[in-house]
This record gives C-alpha cells, structure tokens and sequence, in this order.
C-alpha cells in the first residue's frame, strides 16, 4: 500500500511541475509574447523569449540542434528512471525532490520533441550580466535538486529517525 500511495503522490507532483511548465510556456508563446518582445517585470527580471537548443545554459547547442528528438527520448529515460527512484524513496523531501526534477525534465523534454528547442522566457539579470533564459521546468528542476540536497543533511536524516525507531517498537497490532 505503501509503494502505491509513494508512487501516486510522486506522479501527481511531476505531473504538476510539467503541466504548469507547459501551460506557463504555452501562455508566454501564444499570448505574452505574440509579437515576441523584452518585457521589464522588475529591476532585475524580464520576460525575454528564447528557444536553447542545447543542454544546460545552451551547452552543445551546435551539436544537439540536428538531434532533438534524442535529446527529448534520453530525457524521457531519465525522467522514468528518476520516477522509479523516487517511487521506491523511504525520504519524503527526497521523493518530493526526485519527482520534481522527473517533472521539469519531461517538460523540457516534450519542447524538444514538439518544437526541437526548450522554451526559455524568464531573464534574471544585474546591470549588464544576464543570467541564462530559464522557464519553469528549470525551477521544479532546481528546487528539486534542493530538496535532494535538503534531504541528505544528517538533520532531515534525524528528524524522520525517530518515528522509524517508535515504529520498531510498537506491537505488530499497532503498525
């Protein structure tokens, strides 16, 4: 019971993180930025419309251009083997952190396959330094990669300890 509530909290998470990555991409593509423009949000963000053919901050984007839809099955691959990993994790930040980063990958990776490029839109920048364009896939992918991070300090470790040791010693009955 469970591996079956573990698996359906996991896939509802990452099927959040990549719906709202798509509908925020979609929003931005149709809607925002048709015709496409620099929109000021802040000081230090804009909405500036980008398409990475690459990898992480547009590497190998040379390279991977004429190979989209490999670049979109090998994430797919990850992302179900990020899923089952998660699935079988006993830490709950550690799930919640693996279906999250599963969740942006498939995002990133239904881009790829649709239109050979991931969607980028968000420009955080300080004066003349500018971070590279980013979307929501690549924030579930960092906050997850945080709640992993999260979930290996001995302190996360030791705060679910104690409810494992209380159950060892309960009755059968009361488990």
């Amino acid at each position: 019971m469970t591996l079956l509530r573990n698996a359906a909290g996991v896939l509802a998470v990452s099927a959040l993180a990549a719906g709202l990555d798509q509908a925020s991409k979609w929003l931005m593509l149709a809607v925002v930025m048709d015709p496409p423009r620099v929109i000021e949000l802040a000081p230090f963000l804009n909405l500036r419309l980008g398409f990475n053919t690459g990898i992480s901050f547009g590497m190998f984007r040379d390279t991977l251009e004429s190979w989209p839809e490999l670049l979109a099955l090998f994430k797919g691959a990850v992302g179900l083997g990020l899923l089952v990993w998660a699935v079988l994790s006993r830490h709950r930040l550690e799930r919640l952190g693996l279906a999250l980063i599963a969740g942006g990958a498939f995002g990133n990776g239904l881009d790829r396959w649709r239109q050979g490029a991931v969607t980028d839109f968000l420009d955080l920048h300080w004066g003349g330094w500018h971070w590279p364009t980013f979307n929501g896939a690549d924030i579930a992918i960092t906050l997850g990669v945080a709640l992993m991070l999260l979930a290996s300090l001995p302190v996360a470790n030791r705060v679910a300890a104690p409810a494992t040791a209380a159950r060892k010693t309960e009755p059968e009955a009361l488990r």
